[in-house]
């Protein structure tokens, strides 16, 4: 479920669903103008390219480089300063979920009851927290929560992120905008994983808690589940 939120006049999230259970991401697209919507649009367009059987770890840093390149052409070609995006995507493979970002999307695994943040923020406040000069729980407060430290599009290479995770069933992982992350808890988060429901009842579960929270960003959330096949 992708929503443009209370605040913004337009939606600059976009969402990749696979009905084959492949490939998933969300991406946040920053410039303004209708120009972080191309550039998020172009990121969500190359990692959709993916062939099922490439290897998923390789397969992704390429995409995602690819996507770099086409979003600084983009600008170029249309005299745009500054356009980029901020991705997390999934590639699943014989239950093994390889988990590629670069800003501050997010993907929360939960497990036996238990959420698991699997990023880690590319951002500001991510690198005063690691140095010890901020508190966890002052980041959403901080003036300088919104800056990101690597996006696609910023910078001619783009470093890019990537953990596994070998899926077990009923796993849940979660791809999210930081318009979801900064908006709804953790806690809040996990009260709401802790209801039965089905992946597409879940993502709007899970937006609508970033509405009633004032969702000042867009929001978007993808959910997938491990379970047996039919």
């Amino acid at each position: 479920m992708t929503h443009v939120g209370r605040v913004r006049a337009r939606n600059e999230d976009a969402i990749l669903t696979d009905p084959d259970g492949v490939l998933w991401a969300v991406a946040d697209g920053m410039g303004g103008y209708g120009n972080g919507e191309v550039a998020a649009d172009i990121v969500v367009d190359r990692i959709s390219r993916l062939a099922d059987d490439i290897p998923a770890e390789s397969g992704l840093r390429s995409m995602i480089q690819d996507a770099n390149h086409a979003i600084r052409e983009h600008a170029r070609a249309q005299g745009i300063a500054q356009m980029g995006a901020t991705v997390v995507a999934a590639m699943i493979q014989n239950n093994i979920a390889t988990i590629a970002w670069v800003g501050d999307c997010r993907a929360y695994l939960w497990r036996g009851g238990q959420l698991r943040l699997v990023t880690c923020d590319h951002s500001v406040v991510q690198e005063l927290v690691d140095s010890g000069l901020l508190r966890d729980d002052e980041r959403e407060s901080h003036p300088e929560r919104h800056i990101v430290t690597r996006a696609v599009g910023a910078a001619s290479h783009v470093e890019v992120d990537i953990s596994l995770l070998q899926l077990v069933l009923k796993d849940r992982l979660i791809l999210c905008s930081d318009g979801l992350a900064a908006c709804v808890s953790e806690d809040e988060i996990a009260r709401i994983m802790t209801r039965p429901a089905d992946p597409r009842s879940l993502c709007r579960s899970l937006a609508m808690q970033a509405l009633d929270n004032g969702a000042p960003d867009n929001v978007s959330v993808v959910s997938v589940f491990a379970q047996e096949a039919d």
